[in-house]
C-alpha cells in the first residue's frame, strides 16, 4: 500500500506527509536477513536505590521503537526492581555509588576509570547510550557516568549518547566534557535548560526561546539540545 493510500494518512496536511516521508527514510528497514542485534543495542545508564521508574521507561521505549537489544546498567541496589518490571530487559548492577563499594576503594580514591571499567568494556558493543534516567547525584555515580562520557566520546567510532535528567546536572558542573560532540543530544525540561544556560553565561532573556536554545547549542560546540516544555525547541 503507497503512503498516499494508508487511511492513517488521509485526512493528512501536506506538510505533515512530506515530513512522514522523510521519517521513513531515517528509520531503518527490518529486514529478514537480519540477526538479533543489527537493528540496535542501546544501553540506559540509571538507576538507582530511589529511581528505579526512568531508567525502566527509557529501555522499554528502544525496545518499543524496534531495538534489538535494550539494555539498563545501574546501581545494585536497584537491579532487583527494574529486572522484576520486565523479563525483555538485561540489567546489569555495574553502576557504582558510595553506598555500593568497598571501605578500601573509599580510601583509595579509586579513579572513575577504573569504577567505569565494567560498562567501558561494554562500549564496543553498543549503538547508543542513554545517560541519566534515574542516576541521582551521588559523588561516586557522577564520577564514573563522566569516566563513560569521556571515554565514549573517544571511542572509534564516537558511540552517540543522549543526556537526560541527573546527567544534565553533571554536564553544568563541567560542560567541557560535552563540548563540541556532535553526537550528544540535551534533553533539559525548562528548569534545566536553565541551569545549563546559568553555567556558561548565557543569559536566556536574549530573546526568544528559541534563539536561546540556538545560542546554547552553538556555546556547547554544536551539541543538539531538546528543551522539553508545553513547547519542544530543538536546536
Amino acid at each position: 500500500m503507497s503512503p498516499e493510500s494508508e487511511p492513517s494518512q488521509i485526512n493528512m496536511s501536506t506538510p505533515s506527509r512530506a515530513m512522514l516521508s522523510k521519517v521513513r527514510k531515517i528509520v531503518p528497514p527490518m529486514l529478514e536477513k537480519f540477526h538479533k542485534g543489527q537493528l540496535g543495542r542501546v544501553a540506559v545508564i540509571g538507576g538507582s536505590a530511589d529511581y528505579t521508574g526512568a531508567p525502566y521507561f527509557s529501555a522499554m521505549a528502544s525496545a518499543r521503537l524496534g531495538c534489538d537489544l535494550s539494555y539498563v546498567f545501574c546501581e545494585p541496589s536497584a537491579a532487583p526492581t527494574i529486572k522484576s518490571y520486565s523479563p525483555n530487559l538485561m540489567v546489569s548492577p555495574i553502576l557504582r555509588s558510595t553506598a555500593s563499594i568497598s571501605q578500601a576503594q573509599k580510601e583509595a580514591d579509586v579513579s572513575g576509570e577504573e569504577l567505569a571499567k565494567p560498562i567501558l568494556d561494554m562500549l564496543p558493543r553498543l549503538h547508543v547510550l542513554v545517560i541519566g534516567p534515574g542516576l541521582g547525584r551521588d559523588a561516586v555515580t557522577q564520577k564514573q557516568v563522566k569516566a563513560v562520557i569521556q571515554a565514549a566520546r573517544k571511542h572509534d567510532p564516537p558511540v552517540p549518547m543522549v543526556l537526560d535528567a541527573d546527567a544534565l546536572w553533571l554536564v553544568q558542573t563541567d560542560p567541557e566534557i560535552i563540548k563540541g560532540h556532535k553526537e550528544c543530544i540535551l534533553t533539559p525540561n525548562v528548569v534545566e535548560f536553565g541551569r545549563l544556560a546559568k553555567s556558561v553565561g548565557l543569559d536566556q532573556n536574549i530573546g526568544s526561546p528559541e534563539k536561546a536554545c540556538q545560542q546554547l547549542s552553538k556555546i556547547l560546540g554544536g551539541v543538539c539540545i531538546i528543551q522539553k516544555g508545553a513547547v519542544d525547541y530543538i536546536s
